[in-house]
């Protein structure tokens, strides 16, 4: 298998993102912790800059990286369209290589897309590598049990209907600019004992009723569980580990379904 990520964060992929990923329900608790361990701050895997806009606009000093160019060239253009000029960098996240440390670095829904789990374990050095001493990584996880459609899927008769087939119908989004954008989205494999997954997601752009542009791309992730991910963060040096649930200072419990992962120097 290719180590390498393989990842679906570009062109038709990066303008959806681009348009209509602006809910931040995760925006209080990291401005929170960013309060707590303090500046400059990087956001990996910035995107088009879901979080990394609003915390930049509350006079955060903080830095965005991203392994598409695509994605960073929205988040640039709607940052200097407000007057800012975020230092934003190209680069995969396992090959993190920046002119400064942080503070605060965040990760969010990211963590397991680097390639292969090896290269999820050297992100996490590269991580520790770039923070001052006290300064913290934050990141989150989903819980696969959590949802029972995808826990199902971990099943040997269900993994056999795989590749499943595309959605009849596929979700619409409908641009400022007026232009149309129909995303649908299917599993392609998932491996138990390896724990990765392959998904598929396959958008339409669509302009006065004519179909314009099409792609389908795919996206390779790393599935882990709780104590696996403590012993990572472990080997990459991180002490004082905390783990909430749900982007509260609640402490993670079985019946959540997101997993928060602080990780101090």
């Amino acid at each position: 298998m290719n180590e390498e990520p393989h990842v679906w964060h570009y062109g038709l992929v990066a303008q959806l993102w681009a348009e209509f990923s602006g809910d931040t329900p995760e925006l209080p608790y990291y401005q929170k912790q960013i309060d707590r361990f303090g500046q400059p701050v990087l956001d990996l895997a910035c995107g088009t800059g879901r979080l990394l806009l609003p915390i930049l606009r509350s006079s955060i000093d903080i830095d965005g990286c991203d392994i598409s160019a695509d994605m960073l060239y929205y988040c640039r253009e709607q940052a200097e369209s407000e007057g800012f000029h975020p230092h934003l960098f190209e680069m995969p996240m396992h090959e993190l290589d920046l002119p400064r440390s942080y503070k605060t670095i965040y990760m969010c829904g990211s963590f397991g897309l680097a390639g292969s789990r090896q290269l999820d374990q050297r992100t996490l050095k590269r991580c520790y590598q770039h923070l001052e001493p006290g300064g913290a990584l934050l990141f989150n996880l989903d819980v696969e049990f959590a949802n029972p459609k995808v826990w199902q899927m971990w099943l040997k008769d269900n993994r056999e209907t795989l590749p499943q087939s595309w959605p009849a119908e596929g979700s619409r989004q409908i641009a400022a600019a007026g232009f149309d954008l129909i995303y649908r989205s299917r599993l392609l494999d998932i491996d138990p004992l390896e724990q990765t997954f392959l998904r598929e997601i396959r958008i339409e752009k669509w302009q006065d009723g004519a179909l314009v542009a099409q792609e389908e791309r795919t996206l390779r992730g790393n599935m882990y569980f709780k104590n696996e991910v403590i012993y990572m963060l472990q080997a990459a040096g991180f002490e004082d580990i905390e783990i909430s649930g749900d982007y509260t200072d609640q402490p993670a419990t079985a019946d959540n379904t997101e997993l928060n992962f602080i990780g101090t120097r």
